[in-house]
């Protein structure tokens, strides 16, 4: 039985229940589970450790890749069985209690994780939970929709739990390039120089005798709920595109521009849209997620391969990719996310960068986690392994929020992300600012003019100008600076 899911004969005996494979659990517990937005996700062990948290005292530390779906940091956290969380999150119940300061959240940059783990800087991994296709004759692991940080767990685990999703079908195994850096500090270069080079191996290879126990599970991944592009998020796009032909007008990039990331939300994904019908040809994404714009680039033929960590997508183009996944593993790969995010190989292949700002201020420094400095949204994710090391890094936000009461952009943020000294170009449905050689006063005018909301441009001016009367390098009121998020903590706006 699960011949072809589990081809090496002697792992048959470890098949069990989700609710067996929980036993090997216990309080206080590093675990390391499958999982980047949504993708690969693990379906039934944590639910099943939920379970026995609700009838007893267990907590455990959890890592992923990123973001979880199916609701399981939701039920995780509601069963009281999360102490610790990182490196990211997007549950709105999780979120609750990490700002109630009920759930200790790290957030780090995504390709950091790992390297602290293999390093001993973070407390080892007791159990890893990884979501598997298949399991080799020789005991490798193949993923699913999602490396993430699935193979650093599973090496560096003392256990590992194996799920095998039956509605993966076999033909994604030969999707994957896992690729593990050696240790510091003699590390040798890792040896990608374009996206469509494969350096490693199709599968995560693993001592077959770690794995505790193997799960079958049979759930999709949870459907993206990235919203369709509307008027302001189509003018973003639009104002990008219309800078990027300029670049390739004045010779600075070529007709198939350099290697695009793309962040995760409905922002960049419209952006990633737009490209459908603009001029550009034989594209090529490096990036950590492919959401559904990508798919379309790639079936319009506009992107002629992508490399990521992880698919997310919704729930139509999700049961595409699978029932075609032959047509697309020539075309495309997934990699562990220390790889996708690795500095090094972001530099190496010069990226232009889009993420999504949380709120900028007049200089160009943008929050990308905290509202009003406080309260955690997400997390930063990746965006700091990209914008730091690009090419060309793009932030992109709507210049408003709460129907006009929010300005995202601000005479100070509240919390730094990315300094200005990794922003070279903001863009909102109103216009895009080119910061490239600009001095902090000439920034604060670029982006007032071209990037805020009428509405704001008046008092945003009116700050730059009393402040610039007080002098500095980059003028400010300290005494006003946050008198915006102030104003809207009491008055429900910021002006």
């Amino acid at each position: 039985m699960y011949e072809d899911r589990i081809r090496l004969a002697r792992l048959r005996d470890k098949i069990m229940s989700a609710q067996d494979a929980a036993t090997l659990f216990k309080d206080g517990m590093t675990v390391g589970m499958s999982g980047f937005t949504r993708a690969g996700d693990c379906k039934a062990v944590p639910l099943a450790l939920a379970d026995r948290a609700r009838q007893e005292p267990l907590k455990i530390t959890l890592m992923t890749g990123a973001s979880l779906g199916n609701d399981t940091d939701k039920i995780l956290v509601e069963a009281n069985a999360i102490a610790r969380r990182l490196p990211f999150q997007v549950d709105a119940t999780l979120r609750g209690k990490i700002n109630n300061g009920d759930v200790m959240f790290l957030d780090q940059h995504l390709s950091e994780t790992v390297e602290q783990l293999r390093s001993g800087q973070l407390a080892p991994v007791d159990i890893a939970v990884i979501e598997a296709t298949a399991i080799t004759e020789n005991g490798a692991i193949v993923p699913t929709t999602s490396v993430g940080n699935s193979a650093s767990f599973a090496i560096l685990a003392k256990q590992v739990i194996v799920e095998i999703n039956l509605t993966m079908p076999l033909a994604m195994e030969g999707l994957h390039d896992i690729f593990i850096p050696t240790y510091r500090p003699h590390r040798q270069p890792i040896p990608l120089i374009s996206p469509e080079q494969r350096i490693g191996t199709p599968f995560i290879s693993i001592d077959p005798s770690k794995i505790a126990a193997i799960v079958i599970t049979e759930k999709a991944d949870s459907p993206s709920n990235v919203l369709a592009p509307d008027a302001e998020t189509s003018a973003i796009a639009g104002h990008l595109d219309e800078f990027l032909r300029h670049e390739v007008k004045v010779g600075r990039l070529s007709a198939s521009l350099q290697p695009l990331q793309s962040g995760i939300g409905t922002i960049s994904n419209a952006v990633l849209h737009g490209l459908i019908d603009s001029p550009f040809r034989d594209l090529k994404m490096y990036s950590e997620v492919l959401q559904d714009s990508a798919i379309e680039l790639l079936d319009s033929g506009r992107v002629s391969f992508a490399s990521a960590s992880s698919i997310t997508l919704s729930k139509p183009t999700y049961e595409h990719v699978l029932a075609h996944i032959n047509d697309y593993k020539s075309r495309l790969v997934l990699r562990p996310q220390e790889i996708s995010n690795h500095p090094e190989v972001i530099r190496r292949l010069g990226l232009i960068t889009i993420n999504t700002a949380l709120e900028c201020d007049i200089y160009g420094n943008i929050n990308s986690t905290h509202v009003s400095g406080t309260h955690m949204m997400n997390g930063i994710g990746g965006s700091g392994d990209f914008a730091r090391n690009a090419h060309l890094s793009v932030f992109v936000t709507k210049s408003i929020a709460k129907q006009g009461a929010i300005s995202s952009i601000v005479p100070m943020v509240t919390h730094v992300d990315h300094t200005e000294h990794d922003v070279d170009v903001i863009v909102t449905e109103h216009g895009l600012a080119d910061l490239r050689g600009l001095a902090p006063r000439e920034r604060a005018q670029i982006i007032i003019r071209h990037c805020v909301d009428p509405r704001y441009q008046g008092p945003l001016l009116d700050y730059f100008n009393d402040a610039c009367k007080r002098g500095g390098h980059t003028p400010h009121l300290l005494e006003q600076a946050f008198a915006w998020h102030t104003r809207y903590a009491e008055t429900g706006a910021m002006v």
